[in-house]
């Protein structure tokens, strides 16, 4: 039943990637400019039927779209892996790839780190296309990492952190907190400022590595998350990215608190389409609260400040209307919502022409960016 349910979710995934994509496609086409001609051109060839055998080969000069070239930012973009070695019969070895771009531009100080985790049927390269970050990273000069699940682990690519031992800081977890120590240490970084970030159930799995390791990670960007800890099956976690879970995530982050009460906080930024079919946005809300028990010690506010953006629908930058809440921890943002109306299971302000990338702004990628700069670790937990 759990696998027929999970089967399922997967089709509705790709459905409406796929209607995501042509709906992108159809935005960029209508904001491109037209040269006359060439729109001639294409007119007066519609609707013809070429027969091979009779007709010469035109010249290959396709109307589609020319394939993306393997790094079309000017850093350095390389492709690496991270193992573990097997600890006699206790646990196999363990390898993952990941990709990382370190940017062109010079830097007098050393980089932050920003470990972006990609969605279910998306891959590392795919996710860097889509969200846009190593143009970002390029612009603001910090690096990123992109870890990737293996086919073999999950052949749709999922990672699986709805699993109770992902959520107790085992497997996957553990496994990544150790490539980005490696990755820290190998290229310079500044170790007290690196960022996760993660859509969908990669949000799932950033939530975890960044509250199970708090010592790495000085803040945490959430897109289309599921709400945290409440759920231990596929079944489970089904239920709640289509209904939340209840009471059981106020008492999940209570435990959280209780059990480490030294806990140093963990600065959240949560975005979240209010249209998203997939992991509906119920999920955000319960989230957010989470985070909110999570970080009371360090909130001095406790409402949160609201806000509302109005919609933009001409120009250059077309955008959604969206609401935050936030909650401040003196001056600086602690917890920001971020609820974006019309927004389905898509990155908001992406590229449109990927799957599940929406590019109607507001930009997450530089909502994202803005909240992380605000934060650093200035001691370690």
């Amino acid at each position: 039943m759990a696998q027929s349910l999970t089967s399922l979710w997967l089709k509705n995934i790709a459905r409406i990637g796929k209607a995501q994509r042509a709906q992108g496609r159809k935005l960029l086409t209508s904001l491109m400019p037209k040269p006359a001609r060439r729109a001639k051109a294409v007119k007066a060839t519609q609707g013809l039927k070429l027969t091979p055998a009779k007709t010469a080969k035109p010249p290959r000069k396709s109307s589609a779209e020319p394939a993306r070239p393997i790094c079309p930012w000017p850093g350095v973009w390389k492709k690496s892996h991270f193992t573990v070695p097997a600890d006699g019969q206790l646990a196999p070895a363990r390898r993952m790839a990941y990709w990382l771009y370190l940017p062109a531009s010079a830097s007098a100080t050393t980089r932050p780190l920003v470990v972006m985790l990609h969605g279910c049927q998306q891959t590392a390269p795919d996710f860097a296309l889509s969200t846009k970050m190593n143009q970002l990273a390029e612009r603001k000069g910090f690096a990123v990492l992109y870890p990737q699940q293996s086919a073999a682990a999950d052949r749709h690519r999922c990672w699986h952190w709805y699993k109770r031992a992902t959520q107790q800081g085992e497997g996957d977890i553990a496994l990544m907190a150790g490539m980005i120590a490696q990755v820290q240490v190998k290229h310079r970084l500044d170790k007290s400022r690196t960022y996760v970030a993660g859509l969908s159930a990669g949000a799932g799995l950033a939530t975890i590595l960044a509250l199970r390791h708090p010592e790495l990670i000085a803040a945490v960007g959430l897109h289309s998350a599921p709400v945290f800890g409440t759920s231990d099956s596929p079944l489970g976690a089904f239920r709640a990215m289509q209904q939340g879970s209840g009471r059981s995530y106020r008492e999940t982050a209570h435990s959280f608190a209780s059990a480490l009460p030294q806990f140093p906080g963990m600065p959240a930024i949560l975005i979240h389409g209010a249209r998203d079919p997939v992991v509906r946005h119920i999920n955000a809300t319960q989230l957010t609260e989470q985070f909110a028990i999570i970080n009371a010690p360090a909130i001095t506010r406790p409402e949160p400040v609201s806000r509302s953006y109005a919609a933009r629908t001409g120009g250059r930058s077309p955008r959604h209307g969206y609401q935050t809440e936030t909650y401040y921890a003196g001056q600086k943002p602690l917890l920001l919502r971020c609820e974006i109306n019309s927004l389905g299971h898509a990155w908001s302000g992406g590229d449109g022409s990927l799957a599940f990338t929406a590019p109607e702004g507001p930009d997450a990628t530089l909502m994202m960016w803005t909240f992380f700069a605000r934060h650093q670790r200035t001691a370690k937990p």
